[in-house]
C-alpha cells in the first residue's frame, strides 16, 4: 500500500470528536424515533397476533420448518395472526402458514450488512424494516399475544430469554409463551433447574411462565386456553 494511502486510512480511523459524537448520537434519536413511529402506527392496527420465532438457517426440507408452517396454519384458523423476523428458515415457515390459512403475515425484517431478505410469504402491507434490533424486539414484545419458540439460535434465545424476563419483572401482561419441540430444549431446561433455580438466581415459579410442548396441537391448545382464563389485551 501507498504511503499516501496509509495516511489515508489511518486519517478516515481517527476517533471522533465530542461534538462529532454528539451530533451523531442525536441524528441516531431521530431514527430511531422514525422506526418506532411507523412501526406502531401499522402494527396497532393488525389486531391479536402471535409471534413465532426460530432459525433462520432452517432448511425446507427439515422437520422443523414444516412443524413451524403447521404450527402458524392452525394458529391463524384460531384467530390469531402470525408475526416473525420476515426472514428465511422458520420465519418463512411461519408466514407460508399463515399465509395459506387466509390470515395476517407480519414480517419484522431487520437489515443487516449480509442482507436478510424478506421472505415472499409476508404481506406487502405488513412487512416492517428496522436498522435497530432493540426497536424490532420493543415491536415484538408490544404487540404480541403469545410467543412460540421453535428450535433456533442465539437470536432465538435472545428474544425468548427477554419476553420472560419482562414477564418476571411484570414489565409486560402475562401472555404465553410455547417451547417447541422438548428434545431441542430439555438441556437448557435441566441447566436452569440444576444450576440458575439452584444458585436462587431465579424462583421455582418463574419456570411458569412458560411451557414446552410437542405437536402443533399442543401448541394452539396451550395459547387458546391461556385466553379463556385472562383477558385477550395488547401489551401498552
Amino acid at each position: 500500500m501507498e504511503s499516501s494511502e496509509i495516511a489515508k486510512t489511518l486519517e478516515q480511523i481517527q476517533p471522533q470528536t465530542w461534538s462529532e459524537t454528539i451530533s451523531y448520537d442525536t441524528w441516531e434519536i431521530f431514527k430511531v424515533m422514525s422506526e418506532l413511529v411507523e412501526g406502531f402506527e401499522k402494527l396497532a392496527r393488525i389486531g391479536p397476533c402471535v409471534s413465532i420465532f426460530g432459525s433462520a438457517r432452517t432448511k425446507e426440507n427439515n422437520r422443523y420448518y414444516h412443524l413451524a408452517e403447521e404450527i402458524a396454519y392452525l394458529l391463524t384458523k384460531a384467530g390469531f395472526g402470525i408475526i416473525t423476523g420476515g426472514g428465511p428458515g422458520i420465519m418463512e415457515a411461519a408466514n407460508k402458514g399463515a399465509h395459506f390459512a387466509g390470515g395476517k403475515s407480519v414480517g419484522l425484517n431487520i437489515n443487516l450488512p449480509f442482507e436478510q431478505n424478506p421472505n415472499p410469504f409476508v404481506d406487502r402491507t405488513k412487512l416492517l424494516n428496522f436498522n435497530y434490533f432493540y426497536v424490532r424486539k420493543t415491536m415484538f414484545m408490544r404487540y404480541s399475544m403469545g410467543f412460540v419458540a421453535m428450535p433456533g439460535g442465539f437470536g432465538t434465545l435472545d428474544e425468548l430469554t427477554e419476553a420472560i424476563t419482562l414477564i418476571q419483572t411484570h414489565k409486560l401482561v402475562r401472555f404465553p409463551i410455547v417451547l417447541v419441540v422438548k428434545d431441542y430444549w430439555e438441556g437448557l431446561i435441566e441447566w436452569i433447574k440444576s444450576t440458575v433455580m439452584k444458585e436462587q438466581n431465579i424462583a421455582a415459579e418463574d419456570l411458569d411462565i412458560f411451557k414446552v410442548v410437542n405437536t402443533p396441537h399442543e401448541v394452539v391448545k396451550a395459547i387458546t386456553e391461556f385466553y379463556k382464563t385472562y383477558a385477550l389485551k395488547p401489551n401498552f
